[in-house]
This record gives C-alpha cells, structure tokens and sequence, in this order.
C-alpha cells in the first residue's frame, strides 16, 4: 500500500492541475477493515449481528466480576456483603455519581448496541439482497436496538435517540422524554417482532419472534398500553413450540434430591436440544472454548459471568470452638462453591415470601433454596452430632466469621438460591479432588448458559397486563400457571396486585431476572427498598449517612456524556 501512496504523491507532483484533491484525501481502504470495505456479503452482517449478540453478553453477563450485577444490587433481594465500596452500591451517592463508572459503563455499552444495530440497518438497506433478507436482518438488529434503548429508559428515562449510522462527530443531541424512549422500543421491538424467525426455526441462543414478543409485551406495560402487552405476551404464550417445563428432563433428571424446577438450571439443560421448550432466549457459554465466554482459568476472567462467586456465601470460617463444619472450601456442592459472599440475599427474598407455602412451594426446596447446609466435616459431626447447619436455627456456638461474630445473615452464612451453582456439576478442570468435590481457587464463575427470558415471565407479564385491565381472574390464571409448575398453593383473583406480581417474580426469577430494570419499569424501587433492604435504606448501614433516595428510581446521566455535548445541552436528572 504504501508504494501506491507514493506513486500517487508523485504523480501529483508532476502535474498538480490534474490531481484532484478531494479524491486525493479520500483514504481508500484496501488492506484495512472499514465500514467501506466491511458490510458487501450476507457473511458480512453475520458477523456484525454476532458482535451485538457478543456485546449483548458482556453488558448483563461478563464485562468483569461486579459490572453485571449493577441490575441486582440496589434493590430488595440482595445487600453489600463486604460494604465500604463502590462496587456492590455499598456507598451509593458514590456508586450513582455522574462521574461515576457504574452509570458511565451502562451508558457507553448500550449506546454502543445502538451504533451497531444502526450501522446494520442503514448498511442492509443498499445491499442487492432480496427485501426477505433485507428485513430479516433489519429485524435483528432493530431487536437490540429496541432492547437498548428499553434498558436506557428504565436506568435513565429519557435519553438521545439516534436512528442511523453517525459518520462523523456530532455534539448536538438532546434528550428524548422516557416515553419517547420507550416508544422507539416499541417500534423496534414491533418491527422485530413481525420479522423474525420462529423460535423452533432458529438455532439455540437466537433470539426470535417469541422473545420479540415477549419485551413487546414488557415495554407495552411500561408504556401503559396494557392491552398490546397483553396480547404481545399472549402471541408467546400460545405458541405452539413453547412450553412451561413441567417434568424432570435433561442432565440431571435422576438427581436425588431434585426436581423440575431445579433442572432448568443444571449445566446444559437451557437450550431446546436438551428438551427445554421454556427458554425464550438463552445466552449461550462455552467453557474453556476461545470465543465462550468462560474461563475454568480464573473466575474472573473478562467475560465469565460470577453469579455463583457473587451470591452464594464464603462459608470457610464457620466454626464451633475452631472444629469446621465446612473443611472443604471451595467445595462442589450445596455449600455454595467458591462463593465469597458479596451479596447477601435479603430477609424478603430467603424468608418472607415463601411463608404462604414454605413447605408446599418446591421453588424453597432445601435443593433450589439452601439453608440447610450439609456438614462435611465427619470430626466435626461426631462432636457435636450434628449433620448440617441451618441458618434459620443455628447450633449453640456457632462462629460464622472472623472476630468470633455469630451474626446471620453474614457473608459467611446465609440462604442462597442453587441456581446460582452447579453443585457436583462444576467444568473438570476445576476439581483438586473430584471424589470430596473439592475445587481450586480458579472456581467462582456459573458454568451454564444464561436465560435471558424465560417463557415463566411471560405468564407474569401477561398477569401484570391483566391486572391493570382489571381482569384478576385471568391474571391468577397466568400466576397459577406458574405456581402449578412450582407445587405451590394457587393463587387467588382477590390477591391480585402488583405487590403479589413482584412477589411471584422473586419466587419464579430472584436472581436470575435484572431486579433493578423490573423495579424500576413498574415504579417500585424507592418503596420496595425502603421496605425490604435495611442495607440500603438505612445511613449508616449504607455507609454515605444518608441512606436510600427516590432520585434512585433514575441513575444520573453520566458526566462524560454531558460534557462531550457541546454543542447542546443533555439535562441532568433530578437530584444529581
């Protein structure tokens, strides 16, 4: 290339009044990438969708150990187990500062799907593919746009909207209402929704009509169109080639203790070729497979998601006189893995709304919801004669942490949810001692792919939708739905509300879903907290002596956005 740059120059010298110079400055790529040379094949654009598929990953899976977790911390089922920080909202008029990392991370990664998704679709439209094609992949990238610029509206309200390819700076945008926002969703979403794949005619892990659907459906109650939710969650819903699971299936079928609730979480059991006709669209991770995602390495490798080293507790320190109950620490089974304790589930979430059915709901079966945790200490039993350590009522003596403190909850010692592990199911590599499920300090990650919707939600979508228009019979339909599958006490029409809805989506989701976005979607995250999370909501618990704040409902928008603006001016939200 550079002998090309040099005959050109020279040949310029030699008679400047036929150079033109417009054509001369013009780079030309032609050893190089550009979005020139890099959208001409239908290969092309796979390659770009599967960037918005990769970065879709990042932001609520994998960007680091804390980042993806900004969706639960914060809310009403989870507290800062080592607070002080930043990371876990442990501090929060630092952790939601506008010059903060955690409002500026979302920001530039959701708008980057949004400059993606528009590059796709401006690109698309002047290739000579057939229009099928043409709005296939239109669709696809509008799906992710759309998705975008919902989670923009439930962070931040509203935002700039940009709805093509930005080829050069632009320092003039201004901020769009939250229902605006909201709307450039719903027609993104509406526009996927008609033009997609079917969900049985799609390989794993793409997203589809049904999916389409289903945030239709969810930005629709956002928006206060209860009746299009309603029928956009009903389009999934009564699709033919999806289905609650209701049976034992998959690997972990004739696992003792178990049950069908359980198996939607067991390694390999997310996708349609395990059987799974539940999972609307599902994030796909591939141990120790360039490009996966995972990493059994360490942890904390860029991209492995560390729901497991986040939620499940450091039980390593738990003693009675110095004799350990857990001498196995990390371990591969219920005591939680190579859990470090972070985020200690809230009273709410391990106790108060499982008391209509504790015992009925299979949803807090010991096996999904730990809080008898087997002793695996033989010395430790024949001396105390005790098998396991229940949190709910702890043995006389029992030391959960250092400083010989015997609180619990602690990040020592607190009920978790398994779906957050793969108990006896960890990556080989992984195992010091596979036989006593003793696993190196590489362990910490959840090595299976990763809902992102799940058919169960849409049921209570659809309930929501119903019980704004007023139709509690059949939104009890759909919960019970749901409850059915879970062996728990039907619910009745008399209890239908949004309270009971969020309830129910704790049971069902807990940390599966990004509590933060639904909270924030139906207007509940200042009350809810207040209500359920005492970490937060108190000053000194939170550490900032002032506690939880309704400006929260919103995160500020982020300084650096703002500042590059110069041209216009972004307003900052209330409070910041």
């Amino acid at each position: 290339m550079n002998n090309k740059i040099f005959l050109t120059l020279a040949l310029c010298s030699i008679g400047m009044t036929a150079c033109n110079e417009d054509s001369f400055l013009k780079e030309k790529p032609i050893d190089f990438m550009s979005t020139d040379n890099s959208f001409l094949t239908q290969s092309d654009f796979d390659m770009s969708v599967n960037d918005l598929y990769f970065q879709t990953r990042i932001e609520f899976y994998g960007y680091d150990e804390n980042r993806p977790f900004d969706f639960i911390y914060g809310t009403d089922l989870v507290f800062d187990g080592e607070p002080g920080g930043i990371e876990r909202h442990g501090v929060t008029t630092s952790a939601y500062a506008s010059d903060g990392s955690i409002v500026r991370h979302h920001w530039d990664a959701l708008y980057k799907m949004i400059s993606t998704a528009n590059v796709i679709k401006d690109r698309i439209a002047d290739r000579p593919f057939t229009q099928e094609v043409i709005d296939e992949y239109t669709a696809k990238a509008l799906f992710f746009r759309g998705l975008s610029y919902r989670t923009l509206a439930y962070l931040y309200g509203g935002v700039p909207i940009e709805l093509n390819e930005v080829t050069s700076p632009k320092t003039d945008y201004v901020r769009s209402t939250r229902e605006e926002t909201l709307r450039q969703a719903a027609d993104d979403l509406a526009f996927a929704a008609s033009h997609l794949k079917d969900i049985d005619k799609v390989r794993d892990g793409e997203i589809n009509r049904q999916v389409a659907n289903h945030y239709l459906a969810e930005v629709y109650l956002a928006l206060g169109e209860n009746q299009k939710a309603a029928d956009a969650a009903t389009a999934t819903i009564e699709y033919p080639a999806v289905a609650l699971m209701t049976q034992r299936f998959g690997s972990s079928a004739s696992h003792e203790p178990g049950d069908v609730f359980y198996d939607l979480y067991r390694p390999n059991n997310q996708n349609r070729k395990s059987g799974n006709t539940e999972g609307l669209w599902v994030i796909q991770y591939e141990t120790d497979l360039p490009g996966g995602g995972s990493s059994s390495v360490t942890a904390k490798t860029y991209g492995n998601y560390c729901l497991e080293r986040q939620i499940a507790p450091m039980v390593r320190d738990v003693n009675i006189s110095g004799v350990r109950p857990f001498n196995l620490w990390p371990c591969s089974d219920f005591t939680g893995g190579r859990g470090i304790g972070w985020g200690i589930t809230t009273r709410y979430y391990t106790n108060e709304i499982w008391e209509e059915d504790f015992y009925g709901d299979i949803r807090n079966a010991n096996h999904n919801f730990v809080r008898r945790f087997p002793v695996q200490n033989k010395a430790f039993t024949d001396k105390y004669g005790i098998s396991e350590i229940d949190v709910d009522n702890p043995p006389a003596g029992l030391i959960v942490g250092p400083g010989n403190s015997t609180s619990i909850p602690a990040r020592w010692l607190y009920a978790y949810p398994t779906k957050v592990t793969t108990p006896g199911e960890h990556p080989d590599p992984l195992y010091t001692n596979k036989a006593t499920g003793a696993l190196n300090a590489s362990a910490g990650a959840t090595y299976t792919d990763q809902y992102m919707a799940r058919l169960a939600e849409t049921y209570l979508l659809r309930a929501e939708a119903r019980i704004k228009l007023n139709q509690p019979a059949l939104a009890a339909d759909d919960v019970n739905a749901v409850r059915s599958r879970a062996q728990a006490k039907p619910a009745t029409a008399s209890q239908m509300n949004l309270d009971y809805i969020l309830d129910e989506r704790a049971r069902e989701l807990g940390v599966e879903e990004r509590r933060g976005l639904t909270l924030r979607r139906t207007g509940t995250l200042y009350d809810r907290v207040v209500k359920h999370n005492s970490f937060y909501a108190q000053p000194t618990s939170n550490g900032d002596g002032i506690g939880w704040q309704k400006k929260y409902d919103l995160w500020a928008i982020p300084l650096s956005a703002i500042e590059a603006n110069t041209d216009a001016v972004i307003e900052q939200n209330p409070g910041y």
